[in-house]
């Protein structure tokens, strides 16, 4: 069975959780946030989707 999320989705989940845990106050997950977002708009976007996507790729190998 093959089960797909996007890392958007999962990230999300990830914040909320540390917010209802007070692991990471409401600022810092702004930020974090924030600095995704700007940092989606630089150089530096293709790279890190690249490493996301073959990060991707070897765990979703792993089972297989």
């Amino acid at each position: 069975m093959t089960l797909t999320l996007s890392v958007v989705l999962i990230l999300g989940v990830t914040v909320a959780a540390l917010l209802k845990f007070r692991a990471v106050g409401l600022g810092a997950a702004v930020l974090v946030a924030l600095f995704g977002f700007y940092l989606g708009g630089t150089d530096a976007a293709g790279p890190i989707n690249q490493f996301v996507n073959a990060f991707a790729e070897v765990v979703g190998g792993i089972g297989n």
